[in-house]
């Protein structure tokens, strides 16, 4: 059954790959032989992760520039990688954002593009042009990376609860656009300590153990199973899937 998870061969896009759960992505993918493209807003953070995976695993690994809430970005980053590689194999759109605001009449037009932006337009962009060039030719995996607050949203995360619901959508509705040559599937995850929790107060951190059925919030490195699965042959009757992970704490609406 190992065998269904290797990914030798194959070419993975992670958005957002520079840190947290993306960079535990790029690592693990890159352990299971694919080689990995980089994609972030500051370049210096897509080179030295890139570096520690050429390293550690030996596979080829790209760091690209890319604002994914900008068109003409994600346009330049499918031009790069495709010029470069001739193919993807795998998109993992990652890159999100969710910014605090005082109260909802506080949050202006441009926060609130911005979040729809990074959060829905980009991975729409990204999945419309490599799904199809994936559809025209060998197929492939589109896995998006939502959030519970998709099904689940706090006053404090509104609009980028309502993009992320959005995704979710979006997840469906292009796996049937896709099929039957590219499953898209998404990840819901729920409170990760990654290193943007490091500035959670204390007592944020302390009410997850209440909060959260298993009593914790999540390591990087246990998104790591949904997405070998999602990406390699493993989930190979898989598509239009949303997989929370989140350690039982959404309790999605009925």
């Amino acid at each position: 059954m190992s065998d269904a998870f290797d990914l030798e061969g194959r070419v993975a896009v992670v958005t957002g790959g520079s840190r947290g759960l993306g960079a535990a992505m790029v690592r693990a993918f890159a352990r299971r032989g694919a080689d990995v493209v980089i994609a972030s807003r500051k370049l210096d953070a897509c080179e030295t992760l890139a570096d520690e995976v050429r390293k550690e695993t030996g596979r080829e690994a790209l760091p690209v520039a890319c604002h994914v809430g900008r068109w003409e970005d994600c346009d330049a980053l499918v031009d790069t990688v495709w010029g470069h590689f001739g193919k993807v194999d795998v998109l993992v759109n990652n890159a999100g954002m969710s910014p605090t605001y005082g109260s909802l009449p506080e949050v202006t037009q441009e926060l609130f593009d911005k979040v729809l932006a990074v959060n829905l337009r980009g991975p729409f962009r990204l999945s419309s042009l490599l799904g199809s060039r994936m559809a025209e030719g060998q197929g492939g995996s589109i896995i998006n990376v939502s959030t519970v607050a998709a099904v689940s949203p706090s006053p404090a995360e509104v609009p980028y609860g309502a993009a992320k619901a959005g995704l979710n959508n979006l997840t469906i509705a292009l796996s049937r656009a896709f099929a039957p040559r590219v499953r898209v599937n998404c990840i819901m995850p729920g409170p990760f300590l990654t290193d943007i929790s490091k500035a959670w107060p204390e007592a944020m951190i302390e009410g997850l153990e209440r909060a959260v059925p298993l009593g914790r919030g999540g390591q990087p490195e246990e998104v790591v199973g949904a997405a070998l699965y999602f990406a390699s042959d493993a989930s190979a009757y898989t598509t239009g899937a949303v997989l929370k992970i989140d350690g039982g704490a959404a309790i999605p609406p009925a």
